[in-house]
C-alpha cells in the first residue's frame, strides 16, 4: 500500500463496522490499495444509512473515483432486467404463466412452444448460449441474436432444470417486454426511473463518467465441463466482442452491460425491500411482488457450479446464503457487483467496483460487507 485510503460518502454511526469492512477491502486486496475503486450503498426503509466510495476511476489513478462515475456491473443488471419484467406484468401487458410463444410465435419453434415467461426467467428455458458456432460480433445485432434463439433446439427439457443463461436471458427478456409494451428496457428504464443513475445502453455523452475495469488475474471456476457450459461461458461466440468498449456500452445488452451506481441499485431494489414501493411511489403490488419473488425452481444448476434457488429473475437467498444472512435476494456480477434487497428487514443494498475478483457469486469483498450490515442491523 502506498498511501492513505481516502473514503467518501456518508455512514450512519451504528454501521461503523461496515466502513470499517469497506475499508478492509482494499487495505486486504491482494493487489494493493490503488489497484481499484469501489462503492456500497444501504438503504433501510428506503433511506440511505450507508453510501460509501474511495479509489480511482483510472487504472493510472490520477482521477478520483467520485460520486458521478458509473461502472458496468455486468450480470448484476440482472436484477434490473427482473424488475422491468415485474412492472409490465403489473402494467397487466404480460403474465408470468403465458407462453413466450403467445408473444413472440416464431420463440414455439423446435420444441419451445410451452416455454413460460417466468420459465424463461427463472434460466429454464434451455438457450444459455448459441448451439452452433457463431462470430461474436453478433451481439451487436440484436434482431440477429433473437432471430437465431427463436429457431434453437432447447438444450435440455425446458422446465426440468435451470441453467444459468449469462447474455441470452438478456436478449430474450427484452425481446418479450417490447413486444408486450412496445418499448425496450433501456427506454423504459429512463423513462419510468429518471431519477435511477441506471442505464441499460449507455448513450455516447455518459462514457466519460465510466470508471475503468480491471479484468479478473483468474477464470472463474464453472466445474466440469460440458455443452452446455461450453455454450454458455467458453465458446469464441460466447460472449460480444470484436467492436471495442464504446459500442459495447452503447448496445442494449440488460444481462450484462448496465452501466450504474450503487446507489442507483440500491434505490430501485428497494421495491422490493419495501412492499413494491420506491421512495412513496408504488411500483409493484403485493401479488405482483410475491410473483416475482417466489422460487420458481431450485437444484443443481446446468451451467453455475451450484444449487441455486431461482425467484423470477432473481436469485433467492434462502439455500445460497451469499446476500448474508437473511432471507434476501437479489444478483451478483461477474468480478464481484452486486445488488440485493431483504424485504424482513426492509433494507436494500449494493456492491460496485473496479477490480474484478474471479467469483461468479458470492465476491468475498461484497460478503464481507452485508455480513457487517447484519451484524449491526
Amino acid at each position: 500500500m502506498t498511501e492513505a485510503l481516502d473514503i467518501h460518502g456518508v455512514c450512519d454511526p451504528r454501521f461503523a463496522a461496515v466502513k470499517d469492512a469497506f475499508a478492509a477491502n482494499f487495505t486486504e486486496a491482494p493487489e494493493g490499495l490503488n489497484e481499484q475503486a469501489a462503492r456500497f450503498s444501504l438503504l433501510i426503509e428506503g433511506e440511505t444509512v450507508v453510501d460509501l466510495w474511495a479509489g480511482h476511476a483510472d487504472t493510472a489513478r490520477t482521477t478520483a473515483f467520485t460520486a458521478e462515475n458509473l461502472t458496468p456491473v455486468f450480470s448484476t443488471g440482472k436484477a434490473v432486467m427482473a424488475l422491468l419484467i415485474a412492472t409490465a406484468v403489473e402494467a397487466g401487458r404480460l403474465d408470468y404463466e403465458q407462453t413466450v410463444a403467445s408473444l413472440w410465435p416464431e420463440f414455439g419453434a423446435a420444441g419451445k412452444a410451452e416455454i413460460t415467461v417466468v420459465q424463461l426467467m427463472s434460466h429454464q428455458s434451455g438457450l444459455p448460449g448459441f448451439s452452433d458456432a457463431v462470430d461474436p460480433a453478433i451481439w451487436f445485432d440484436a434482431s440477429m441474436v433473437v432471430t437465431r434463439l427463436a429457431a434453437q433446439a432447447p438444450m435440455w427439457a425446458p422446465g426440468t432444470a435451470s441453467g444459468y443463461h449469462p447474455i441470452t436471458v438478456g436478449y430474450l427478456a427484452n425481446e418479450v417486454f417490447r413486444r408486450a409494451t412496445g418499448r425496450t428496457m433501456g427506454q423504459a428504464l429512463r423513462e419510468d426511473f429518471p431519477e435511477l443513475d441506471l442505464w441499460i445502453g449507455l448513450p455516447e455523452s455518459e462514457h466519460g463518467r465510466v470508471a475503468q475495469m480491471r479484468k479478473p488475474t483468474a477464470a472463474p471456476s464453472l466445474g466440469p465441463i460440458d455443452p452446455i457450459k461450453q455454450a454458455a461461458f467458453l465458446d469464441r461466440g460466447s460472449a460480444p466482442g470484436g467492436r471495442g468498449s464504446a459500442e459495447w456500452r452503447k448496445m442494449e445488452i440488460p444481462s450484462a452491460n448496465l452501466h450504474g451506481t450503487a446507489l442507483g441499485l440500491a434505490r430501485l431494489l428497494g421495491v422490493v425491500a419495501n412492499d413494491g414501493v420506491l421512495e412513496g411511489r408504488t411500483v409493484l403490488s403485493a401479488d405482483t411482488l410475491e410473483q416475482l419473488t417466489r422460487e420458481r425452481i431450485y437444484g443443481p444448476d446446468k451451467v453455475l457450479p451450484y444449487a441455486i434457488s431461482w425467484a423470477a429473475g432473481l436469485m433467492r437467498n434462502d439455500r445460497l446464503e451469499v446476500f448474508g444472512p437473511g432471507a434476501s435476494m437479489g444478483h451478483y456480477g461477474w468480478g464481484g457487483s452486486m445488488a440485493m434487497a431483504d424485504p424482513s428487514r426492509r433494507l436494500s443494498a449494493a456492491y460496485v467496483m473496479t477490480r474484478q475478483s474471479p467469483h461468479l457469486i458470492g465476491d468475498p469483498r461484497a460478503v464481507r460487507l452485508l455480513n457487517a450490515v447484519y451484524a449491526a442491523v
